[in-house]
C-alpha cells in the first residue's frame, strides 16, 4: 500500500506504485487535464515518476510559481528543439527559465536573424501541436559524453564531464530531440501552450567568461495563456515607451559617454532634479535625529580588509597603487567610513543612537553588459546612514527605519511596496549565534508591526542579515530599492565601543540602512514610474513663460521673476517662434506648466496656464496664479 497525503490533509492510498498523473487523475478529470508537475516532501517532482512509498504529495498547474517557471523552462527545450531542426548544424548548450520568461544560448556561426526568430517561433508551435511525450531517461556518465560527442554536441559532453562524480546524468527527450536536464519536465510539449512569444538575439559567452567562445543566446517570454502573454507584451511597450534613458535625452536630463562607462553626465536640469531628491531626504533626516557625514572615497586597501570587503567584494572594487608600495580603494561602501567617524571620541550609551547619514559616492565594477542607463552603473551616490545603538534599542531602531522608508516612498506616489527578508549568506563573516540573535532582531521588528515578508535565502550582506523594499511601479513592475541590515560584525573588526551604564565598554550594533538606495536608479524608477510627467514639487523646471507675441516679453520677464520670487523653478521662452512650437517643444519636455502671454494679459496682468498633457487653458490674475503655484510646488508634507 503506498498512502498519499493530499495538501487538504486528506490521504488517499493505493495497492501499489502510483504516478503522479493517477493521482491527478483519481483527485479528477479537470485536475489531471490541467497537471504539469509534483511536488513530492517538497520536492519538484515529473508527473510521469512512480512513487513507491508514502508521501506527501501536491499537484502542481500553470496557476502556481512553479507551474509557470516549469512552463518557461520547457518553452527552452521546445525551442532548443525547433533550433536543431531547422538548423542541424547547431550545438546547443544552456536553456533555463528566467524572470518572465526563457533564453537558450547556441553554438553557430550565422547570426540568427529577426526572420530566423519567426520561423523558430512557428516551428516551436508545431512541436507543440505534436504533443510529443516528454520522457525522463537515466544514463550512464560515459555514455551520456559518448553520445554527445558523436552528436557533435561538444558543450553538452562538456557539462557532462564537469558534473560532480556520483550525480545522476538524467537526459529528456521528445520526439527525436533529446537534451541534458536535471528536470523536471512537463509530460508532453502539448502542455506547454502558444502562449510564448521570441523576443531578441544577444550576445553571450560560454559559461559568462569572456575568455571563453561567444553564443548566441535568444530570448523569449512564456505565459501561462494568451491573455497574460498579452498583457506582457502590451507592458513591454509601455516600458518601452517610459525608457529613462529616451526620457533623458528629450528632458535634457543626462547623457552616458564610452570615455566613462557607467557613469553619470548629469545636465543642469537633470543635477537640479538629483539635487532636490537630496534636499527632500535630508529634511527628512534631519527630523528623524540624523547628522550627516562626508568620508573620504579613496581609502587605503588594509581599511577594506579589515571590514571583510577586500575578501568578499574584491572583484568588484577599483583599485590603484601608488609609488610608495601602497594600495588604495575607490569606495565601494560607506559603510567604513562612518564606523571611523563614530570611533571618534567616547561614546556614552546615553548618546545611542547615533543615526549617521551620508550621501556617499561609491565605485563598483559590474561587467559592460550589464549597464544599464541610470539603472546598473559603476558609480553612483547612496543615502547611507549607520545606526550605532545598544542592542536593547536594536528592535526598536528596526522600526523607525520601516516607518520612514514606507512613509517616503508614498511621498514619491508608491503605495505598494513589499519586503524581502534575506538571511545568512554562504559567504559571511561571524558565527552563527551571532546571526541568529541578527536575523531574529529584524523578522520581529516586522511582526511586531504586522507586516507581511518573503524570503530571500541567502541573499543577505556578508556581514548581516537584509531587509530589501520592492517598489511595484505604475505599469505593475518590482524594483527593489531601500534595504535595513543590522551588523554586530563590523563594529567588531573595527573595534566600535561604547560606555556602558555599568562604566564598561561594550560593542553596539550597527544598523546599514539606504532609503532610496541608489539615487542614479532612484531617479531612473521616478522618470518611468512617472513617464516623465513628474509632480510639480519634483520638476527641474516648473514652468516656462512663453509669450505669444514679442510685445509681451517685458510682461513674461516680469511673470517670470514674480513666480521665482515665489520659489518657483521658471524659465522664459523669448524665441521668435509660434505658440503652438513653443507648447510642442516644453510638452516634449516634460514641463509640467507652460504659462502663455500676449497683450491682452499683459493689458489685464493675468496669465493664460496650461498644464502638460491638457490642452485646456486657465486664465489667472497673475497674484493668484503665483499663489496657486507656490501652494502646487510645496514639498509633501512629511518632507
Amino acid at each position: 500500500m503506498v498512502a498519499i497525503t493530499l495538501p487538504d490533509g486528506s490521504v488517499r492510498s493505493y495497492g501499489g506504485p502510483v504516478t503522479g498523473l493517477d493521482i491527478a487523475r483519481d483527485i479528477g478529470a479537470g485536475l489531471a487535464k490541467a497537471a504539469l508537475a509534483m511536488r513530492v516532501d517538497g520536492a519538484l517532482l515529473d508527473l510521469t515518476r512512480t512513487l513507491t512509498a508514502d508521501a506527501g504529495v501536491a499537484i502542481v498547474t500553470a496557476k502556481d510559481a512553479e507551474g509557470l517557471e516549469l512552463l518557461r523552462h520547457d518553452a527552452a527545450h521546445v525551442m532548443a528543439e525547433a533550433v536543431k531542426e531547422l538548423y542541424p548544424d547547431t550545438q546547443v548548450t544552456i536553456g533555463p527559465a528566467i524572470e518572465n520568461g526563457f533564453y537558450y544560448d547556441f553554438a553557430r556561426e550565422t547570426p540568427f536573424s529577426l526572420d530566423d526568430l519567426a520561423h523558430i517561433e512557428e516551428r516551436m508551435r508545431d512541436i507543440v501541436a505534436r504533443d510529443e511525450a516528454i520522457v525522463r531517461e537515466v544514463w550512464d556518465r560515459d555514455k551520456a559524453v559518448a553520445f554527445f560527442e558523436k552528436m557533435g554536441e561538444a558543450y553538452k559532453a562538456e557539462i557532462i564531464r564537469d558534473l560532480p562524480q556520483g550525480e545522476t546524468i538524467t537526459l529528456y527527450r521528445q520526439g527525436a530531440f533529446i537534451d541534458l536536464c536535471r528536470g523536471p519536465h512537463l509530460p508532453s510539449t502539448g502542455k506547454l501552450g502558444t502562449a510564448f512569444k521570441l523576443m531578441k538575439v544577444a550576445g553571450a559567452y560560454w559559461r559568462g567568461n569572456s575568455d571563453n567562445a561567444m553564443l548566441q543566446r535568444i530570448y523569449g517570454t512564456a505565459w501561462a495563456s494568451a491573455k497574460d502573454l498579452a498583457a506582457h507584451l502590451t507592458m513591454l511597450e509601455e516600458a518601452e515607451r517610459r525608457d529613462h534613458r529616451r526620457l533623458g535625452r528629450e528632458m535634457d536630463l543626462f547623457h552616458f559617454q564610452e570615455e566613462a562607462p557607467g557613469a553619470v553626465f548629469w545636465h543642469p536640469k537633470g543635477w537640479t532634479l538629483f539635487q532636490n531628491l537630496i534636499a527632500y531626504m535630508r529634511r527628512r533626516q534631519d527630523a528623524a535625529g540624523y547628522v550627516e557625514i562626508s568620508t573620504p572615497e579613496v581609502m587605503d586597501r588594509s581599511l577594506w580588509e579589515t571590514s571583510g570587503h577586500w575578501a568578499t567584494f574584491r572583484e568588484h572594487m577599483y583599485t590603484t597603487e601608488t609609488e610608495d608600495g601602497r594600495t588604495y580603494c575607490i569606495k565601494p561602501m560607506n559603510c567604513p567610513g562612518g564606523i571611523l567617524v563614530y570611533k571618534q571620541g567616547i561614546t556614552s550609551y546615553r548618546d545611542l543612537p547615533r543615526r549617521i547619514a551620508e550621501f556617499g559616492k561609491v565605485h563598483r565594477y559590474e561587467p559592460s553588459g550589464a549597464l544599464h542607463g541610470l539603472m546598473r552603473v559603476r558609480a553612483f551616490t547612496q543615502d547611507d546612514a549607520h545606526i550605532f545603538c545598544t542592542p536593547e534599542q536594536m528592535e526598536a531602531e528596526c522600526r523607525t527605519v520601516v516607518r520612514l522608508i514606507l512613509d517616503i516612498y508614498k511621498d514619491f506616489g508608491f503605495e505598494n511596496v513589499s519586503i524581502k527578508f534575506s538571511d545568512r549568506p554562504e559567504k559571511r563573516i561571524g558565527d552563527d549565534a551571532t546571526w541568529d540573535i541578527l536575523e531574529g532582531a529584524l523578522k520581529g521588528a516586522l511582526e511586531h508591526m504586522g507586516f507581511p515578508y518573503t524570503l530571500n535565502p541567502g541573499e543577505g550582506a556578508f556581514y548581516g542579515p537584509k531587509l530589501e523594499f520592492v517598489l511595484k511601479d505604475a505599469i505593475g513592475r518590482d524594483w527593489q530599492c531601500g534595504t535595513l541590515q543590522v551588523d554586530l560584525n563590523l563594529p567588531g573588526r573595527f573595534g566600535a565601543t561604547y560606555v556602558g551604564e555599568d562604566g564598561e565598554k561594550h560593542m553596539p550594533v550597527m544598523l546599514h540602512r539606504a532609503l532610496f538606495g541608489s539615487l542614479e536608479r532612484f531617479t531612473g524608477i521616478l522618470i518611468e514610474h512617472y513617464a516623465g510627467k513628474l509632480p510639480l514639487w519634483l520638476a527641474p523646471v516648473q514652468a516656462v513663460i512663453a509669450p505669444i507675441v514679442s510685445d509681451a516679453d517685458a510682461y513674461a520677464c516680469e511673470v517670470r521673476d514674480a513666480l521665482k520670487a515665489a520659489g518657483l523653478r521658471v524659465e522664459t521662452d523669448l524665441r521668435n517662434e509660434k505658440i503652438n512650437l513653443k507648447v510642442r517643444e516644453h510638452s516634449l519636455a516634460k514641463v509640467p506648466v507652460i504659462v502663455v502671454v500676449g497683450r491682452r494679459e499683459a493689458e489685464n496682468r493675468t496669465v493664460a496656464l496650461r498644464r502638460l498633457g491638457s490642452e485646456a487653458q486657465e486664465v489667472l490674475a497673475l497674484d493668484e496664479a503665483q499663489a496657486k503655484l507656490r501652494a502646487e510646488a510645496a514639498p509633501p508634507a512629511g518632507a
